[in-house]
């Protein structure tokens, strides 16, 4: 005789406070604790009021930008960030990505050794604990302003983004194959191809497209610390008070990326 399935507990039909401190003294003096604090740390604050003032009639000047934008005074430093931007971000992604196969591979704990994993996965950790602004800000030190140090960036950043996120789709692939290309007397690189390179392909083509998105916007980023590219237009710009050409280089930046992310997201969903 079967048994019999118990039926669920009923939801409640009524609101009811969730529970928190029972005592209402020490609620209310929690309260007033975090009150007081915020208080105390905004005081703290070193804020100049006049400076405050003339930041907000800079703003007020730069929201009028975008109801005038001009596009023609500094159409050609546009077109030239653009087109750094550009190549920095196709050059770092195609870069990175075939950089960060080998490092996916030593960071996957079903394929690589103790040691081997270790190492990679300390790299990958490396790679995202690291903003991007602060690897182009050590980059443009080292090797002065330019794309140069852009295309570095974003190579690295792109390492450590798909080298995490591949690691993980190794390890979740399916260990039958691999059992029994090894059983058949594989290779390694065989067993690469076949039984991994095979499951994680659509995977990589899709996270290939979304990086690609990714660099094009961080190089309009790193450029305002001399990377290169478009960003380094706008800082020119924004130096200068120039924020009508501020306002229409924002604006290309936005209408680029919008097309980037329909285009890329068309392309995905046709490969996957």
């Amino acid at each position: 005789m079967s048994a019999l399935a118990t039926p669920a507990a009923a939801p409640p039909r009524t609101w009811q406070r969730p529970p928190f401190i029972a005592s209402p003294f020490t609620r209310w003096a929690l309260y007033t604790g975090a009150a007081l604090y915020l208080v105390l740390a905004t005081a703290s604050l070193d804020v100049n009021w006049v400076r405050v003032l003339q930041g907000l009639e800079r703003g007020w000047a730069f929201v009028q930008g975008f109801l005038n934008p001009d596009f023609t005074s500094r159409w050609d430093d546009i077109v030239i960030g653009f087109q750094e931007s550009l190549t920095m971000t196709v050059t770092s992604t195609a870069l990175g990505v075939l950089l960060s196969i080998p490092v996916a591979v030593g960071a996957a704990r079903n394929l690589a050794p103790t040691w081997i994993y270790l190492i990679c996965r300390s790299f990958v950790a490396l790679s995202r604990t690291l903003n991007e602004i602060i690897v182009a800000i050590f980059l443009v030190a080292m090797f002065g302003f330019g794309p140069f140090a852009g295309f570095l960036t974003l190579t690295f950043a792109t390492i450590g983004f798909m080298a995490k996120l591949m690691a993980e789709d190794i390890e979740e692939i399916e260990a039958s194959q691999l059992e029994a290309l090894r059983a058949t007397g594989a290779g390694y690189l065989q067993v690469l191809d076949f039984a991994v390179l095979s499951q994680v392909m659509p995977r990589l083509v899709g996270l290939s497209l979304y990086r690609l998105d990714i660099n094009f916007r961080e190089s309009a980023v790193i450029g305002i610390v001399g990377a290169g590219g478009i960003g380094a237009t706008l800082n020119t710009a924004m130096d200068r008070y120039e924020f009508d050409s501020a306002a229409a280089i924002i604006l290309v930046i936005i209408a680029i990326v919008m097309v980037a992310e329909y285009s890329s997201g068309w392309l995905r969903k046709r490969i996957q």
